[in-house]
């Protein structure tokens, strides 16, 4: 029996033995780590921190190229099929062949100064040369924007624009600048010498759009300033997210002096001018809806809280003018219409363009609303009454619908949504009336710049070579005339 205990005993001595030496032991002492110097504990941070900035930098710049994309999707496509179905048969080409050719036209101009033009300099650094009426020849020919190699760190040296690529900021701006003069094209749609179209919208985008541009969003004379901050903008400048005044306004106002300087189509009032492809139309109200949120929540240039509300208030706004036009059309017609429906849709987004980063989701349907029975009025009753003949309502959807939206951003804005002016209140429904009034300063200053300027272009154009197609191609239709093709081949 002790023999038994006496074993027992030395097995637990053993074992307790065994379990506190220091090659079987499991303790702190065994896993605790080698001390971490303040230098690699430093480093380790610093690489921490530069593989978040470089996720969030991956994260934007997708986001941005996406939404680059959209856009361009909103011209051809979108608007090729939109103006595409208004216009009669013998016409569709010509419409499809402005907006594709422009795509290319305008992307070349852009590249070559445009981009300099309207971004050129920096408003913060007055050794850059910055002059707040139009930029410098700081980005021609893609110099400081396109990718150089570094010879101090031997590898390539990407310029930023905040939060991405200065080139990824360059193609999204670009695509601005190639809807903003194919929206005109609806105004003169069936009568124009593609020639002169070429020639006009050449120099609008150079005269009229660039300068309107570098005024907004490049720290112009209507560029907001923040309360306590110096800067050009007239009245404050104005609050433009997306392009009320840079895009809308500027091509509405000029599609109205071009409908006024170039008469009605023939037969204007007597003959049957009804769209000849109202699907076409549908299609491509629906294309431009989606490329729009590219077009609105885009205009954040980054992907972060203020792109997600900018979407919704976007799409809010757009189902809101559908809802608006179609319901006024039943309540006045009997009866509600696609393309009554496809422009209330359009109507709200050219309204909440400027709001977009400015407003809550609630705003944004009144906008929307508003926008659809505004513009309704102004395509049927105005024009009607003055009967001027704007083909396919680029005045009273993006001139009238631009107008309205820039003067609400200055009712709807919050700092809620933007703190653009730090802690201060912005829009009129907060108790303040300062942007408001810088609204209305912008929208005027505008709607007189487009004007003027579009007019004196015209009348050049008109006494060196002609707008107006003949009379005979006129009847003929400006695919066969102009392009020497037809859109469909019946027989």
């Amino acid at each position: 029996m002790f023999r038994h205990w006496s074993i027992a005993l030395c097995t637990c001595c053993l074992l307790v033995l065994m379990w506190s030496s220091p090659s079987w032991a499991q303790g702190e002492a065994a896993a605790k780590p080698p001390a971490t110097s303040a230098s690699e504990l430093s480093l380790r941070l610093d690489e921490v921190d530069a593989k978040a900035d470089d996720a969030a930098l991956a994260g934007h710049n997708a986001w941005m190229l996406i939404c680059s994309a959209l856009v361009l999707f909103m011209t051809a496509p979108g608007l090729a099929m939109f103006y595409g179905g208004l216009v009669r048969r013998k016409n569709v080409l010509g419409v499809m062949m402005q907006c594709v050719f422009l795509m290319g036209l305008m992307t070349v101009l852009w590249a070559v100064y445009g981009y300099s033009l309207a971004f050129g300099g920096d408003a913060k650094d007055p050794s850059s040369g910055y002059n707040p009426y139009i930029g410098n020849g700081e980005y021609l020919f893609m110099q400081n924007v396109q990718r150089t190699w570094d010879d101090a760190t031997g590898a390539p040296f990407t310029p930023m624009q905040d939060a991405i690529p200065r080139l990824t900021h360059m193609l999204f701006q670009g695509m601005f600048f190639i809807i903003t003069p194919a929206l005109i094209c609806g105004a003169f749609a069936e009568r124009m010498k593609f020639s002169t179209m070429t020639v006009f919208l050449i120099l609008w985008g150079t005269l009229v759009y660039c300068p309107l541009c570098h005024w907004v969003w490049d720290g112009g004379i209507l560029a907001f300033v923040p309360t306590d901050a110096e800067g050009p903008g007239i009245a404050g400048g104005a609050l433009d997210f997306a392009g009320g005044t840079v895009v809308h306004i500027s091509s509405g106002v000029s599609a109205l002096i071009c409908a006024l300087l170039m008469g009605r189509r023939l037969g204007f009032g007597t003959e049957d001018m009804r769209p000849h492809n109202l699907t076409y139309t549908a299609i491509g109200a629906a294309m431009l809806w989606v490329g729009w949120f590219g077009f609105n929540a885009g205009s954040e240039l980054a992907s972060d809280g203020l792109a997600s509300s900018a979407f919704a208030v976007t799409h809010f706004s757009a189902a809101a003018g559908v809802i608006a036009w179609a319901g006024i059309e039943w309540v006045t017609r009997g009866k509600p219409s696609v393309l009554g429906a496809a422009s209330g849709a359009v109507a709200g987004l050219v309204c909440i363009t400027p709001a977009a980063g400015f407003v809550q989701p609630m705003p944004a349907i009144a906008m929307g609303f508003a926008a659809g029975i505004v513009c309704y009025l102004a395509c049927s009753k105005l024009k009607a009454k003055f009967k001027y003949d704007d083909s396919l309502d680029a005045f009273g959807v993006h001139g009238v619908g631009g107008t309205l939206g820039a003067v609400l951003t200055g009712v709807f804005a919050t700092r809620a949504c933007w703190e653009i002016d730090g802690a201060n209140k912005l829009g009129l429904i907060e108790g303040e009336t300062r942007v408001l009034i810088g609204q209305i300063v912008a929208v005027l200053i505008t709607w007189v710049f487009a004007a003027v300027t579009t007019f004196i272009l015209l009348k050049i154009l008109d006494a060196t070579m002609g707008l107006r197609v003949s009379q005979e191609q006129e009847t003929q239709g400006l695919d066969l005339s102009q392009h020497g093709e037809e859109g469909y081949i019946l027989f």
